[in-house]
């Protein structure tokens, strides 16, 4: 395994080269994988104009949308770490509305929010259709490994230290989340790319995953 520091542009336009050269023609369904301090939505939405500049329509989704009712999401208390990892996000919704017809041959009609967290209550977002070979680009934590459909992962890696560094005070009762998923999914051993984020400023690729 070789590791390759780049800057967080030329992270963007390898990124961008990589999934544009991907099934020209159809849809593809782009998971970006990260706990919030490493801000998978940053890098998903850089991404969004340098594809469309070489072609390919690129639509956003983020999983903060796709919460499950605070009825079943807070069940367990508001910090409870094995509900974030296993009941907070709506997986069958989020495969439902976007990553079901998104896939190449779906209906191409998706929802890009399904849920109001701050009113809990549906987000009433109308239905968009995507063009044929448009990318959907869906950015959020513990997105790997549960058989979720997506086309190319991007898994945006931070060490223990990094992680409980750049993790709001009010936000560490996740931590034991992400140390779960680190240890039972061990998302950097597949993911399509691997991006080390202990430092922001100097992303780093780890090329095995290439």
């Amino acid at each position: 395994m070789r590791v390759r520091p780049v800057s967080f542009d030329v992270l963007v336009e390898d990124l961008a080269d990589r999934l544009a050269s991907r099934e020209s023609d159809s849809r593809l369904r782009v998971a970006v994988d990260g706990a919030e301090a490493a801000d998978p939505a940053r890098l998903a939405d850089a991404l969004v104009d340098p594809l469309r500049v070489r072609g390919r329509p690129a639509v956003r989704v983020h999983t903060r949308d796709f919460l499950r009712p605070a009825s079943l999401r807070l069940e367990f208390g508001r910090t409870n770490p094995d509900s974030f990892y296993t009941g907070w996000f709506d997986e069958a919704g989020l495969i439902r509305e976007v990553l079901a017809p998104a896939a190449p041959d779906g209906s191409g009609r998706i929802l890009l929010r399904l849920w109001d967290a701050a009113v809990d209550r549906a987000a009433r977002e109308p239905y968009s259709t995507l063009p044929a070979n448009a990318i959907v680009l869906v950015s959020g934590p513990l997105l790997l490994g549960s058989g979720l459909p997506f086309d190319f992962t991007v898994h945006l890696e931070l060490s223990a230290a990094a992680l409980a560094r750049r993790t709001a005070a009010d936000d560490h009762w996740t931590l034991p989340a992400f140390r779960r998923y680190t240890a039972e999914v061990a998302p950097e051993t597949f993911a399509d790319v691997v991006v080390r984020l202990d430092d922001p400023r100097h992303p780093t690729l780890v090329e095995s995953a290439w």
